[in-house]
C-alpha cells in the first residue's frame, strides 16, 4: 500500500483532529524545521524533533565542510539523532549514509512508538515507515553510482585541466 493510499483510508478511520496529525508523519525537512510549536501528540512532537535535529545538524555539518558561515548553533534537542547526523555525514559513500540515515529512522519509530499497539501512534508510525520504505525505493544504486563516477571523473578532468594551464603559463612566464 502507498502512503497516499494509507492516508485516503485513516481519513474515513481517524478522527479529525488525528487525520490532521497524519501530514506530520513525515521525512520533508521544511517541515519539521518550521513546525516549533506542539501539535498536541506527544509522538508527533517527538518526531518532529528529531527530524529537525537531524536535518539542522546535516547542514551545519555540510556548510562547515564547504567552509560557509552556519546560521545558528544546530539543536541538540534529541542527541541520538544528533549522532545519527555525524555518523553518516562522516561516511564515504551517500547511499550508505542515507540508507543508515533510514535505518535509524526506523529504529526510532519503533522505540517511540513502543509497545502500545492499540494507540493512534501506532498508526502515524506505520505512516512513517510506509514514507520510509517509498524513500528507499527512489534509490537507484546502480545509476546512482554510475552518475557519481560521471561527476568524478569531470571534476577531475577540469582539475587536471585547470592544472595543466597553470603549469604551460609559468613555463611560458605568464602568471595569472
Amino acid at each position: 500500500m502507498s502512503s497516499e493510499s494509507f492516508v485516503e483510508l485513516c481519513e474515513a478511520l481517524l478522527t479529525p483532529p488525528d487525520y490532521a496529525l497524519t501530514k506530520f508523519c513525515t521525512l520533508d525537512a521544511k517541515t519539521a524545521i518550521e513546525m516549533v510549536v506542539s501539535t498536541g501528540s506527544n509522538f508527533i512532537d517527538d518526531w518532529l524533533v528529531r527530524e529537525r535535529t537531524l536535518w539542522l545538524n546535516l547542514a551545519a555539518l555540510r556548510a562547515g565542510r564547504l567552509h560557509r558561515p552556519i546560521p545558528a548553533d544546530p539543536p541538540h534537542d534529541a542527541p541520538r539523532a544528533e549522532a545519527v547526523a555525524k555518523a553518516a555525514f562522516a561516511m564515504d559513500d551517500p547511499l550508505q549514509a542515507e540508507l543508515y540515515i533510514d535505518r535509524a529512522r526506523w529504529g526510532a519509530v519503533d522505540a517511540m512508538v513502543g509497545m502500545n499497539y492499540f494507540s493512534v501512534n501506532t498508526i502515524f508510525a506505520y505512516l512513517i515507515k510506509l514514507r520510509l520504505l517509498e524513500r528507499k525505493q527512489l534509490f537507484k544504486t546502480e545509476e546512482g553510482f554510475s552518475e557519481y563516477k560521471a561527476l568524478y571523473a569531470a571534476i577531475m578532468a577540469a582539475s587536471k585541466s585547470a592544472l595543466n594551464a597553470d603549469i604551460a603559463g609559468n613555463k611560458t612566464g605568464v602568471t595569472a
